[in-house]
């Protein structure tokens, strides 16, 4: 159980804002077991922002209001984390020539045109899916989307060799199969905990499809994984659901 709590920190501690106390050094030594909680620390971001959402519905914000305000209250809690990682992804594989200059153009904290491209539609797309969400659906499906988000990219990672030989998913580590196993199994318990099983179902497949895609295209565009990689693709799947989920509960 101590095992589990520690990894629930250090989840917190990589994926939001919070306050945590943090080792010395650039990864804590748990880091790769921490990405088994990854899914439980995105379904409590998705509750956050559902109820950030909620609750400015409640008081009249108009929907397109009350859900911009909360995904920018996520973005604020995640430090933007993954939208980073997005932005920096479509800057690379849009702008660079070869491997060699995707991968430096993806090193570049500058925002390109392709990123802020890439962002805007990311945005819009979560925004008028969110906003046609009815209210006793908002909560749960951004607890499934953001835990089928995260449950990805354990996946990911063992699956893709490293595109170069330095960055954050280098430092960070590799997960082995058994923890990619168990983060997906609890993926899907979240979004059957949050949804019915058919949308449940839906979701999930989704989520592996998004994550599917984004592995292809790394490995075509840089030949592997980056931390850029990995935090866009948690950006796809959970865009890719949100829009899934307002089409069929709208």
């Amino acid at each position: 159980m101590n095992e589990w709590l520690d990894d629930l920190r250090t989840a917190v501690a990589f994926l939001t804002r919070l306050p945590m106390p943090h080792p010395q050094g650039p990864m804590p030594a748990n880091f790769v077991r921490a990405h088994r909680m990854f899914p439980v620390v995105g379904a409590l971001i998705g509750a956050v922002v559902g109820l950030v959402c909620l609750g400015l519905r409640s008081v009249g914000v108009p929907d397109l209001a009350a859900a911009a305000l909360a995904l920018g209250a996520g973005a604020i809690l995640t430090g933007a984390l993954h939208e980073d990682g997005l932005a920096d992804v479509a800057d690379g594989f849009g702008g660079g020539r070869d491997r060699a200059a995707k991968l430096e153009i993806m090193r570049d904290s500058r925002l390109g045109t392709y990123g802020a491209l890439i962002l805007l539609v990311s945005f819009a797309a979560k925004l008028s899916a969110l906003a046609a969400v009815p209210d006793g659906y908002v909560v749960p499906c951004l607890i499934a989307a953001h835990a089928l988000g995260r449950g990805i990219l354990p996946w990911m990672s063992v699956k893709l060799p490293y595109a170069r030989n330095d960055g954050l998913a280098r430092n960070a580590g590799q997960p082995d199969a058994a923890t990619a196993t168990i983060t997906v199994v609890l993926a899907v318990i979240v979004a059957l905990l949050s949804l019915s099983w058919s949308n449940a179902l839906f979701a999930a497949l989704l989520a592996g499809l998004s994550g599917f895609g984004m592995a292809w295209l790394a490995q075509r565009q840089i030949g592997g994984q980056t931390g850029d990689v990995l935090g866009g693709a948690e950006q796809v799947a959970e865009t890719a659901i949100l829009v899934l989920l307002a089409a069929r509960l709208a």
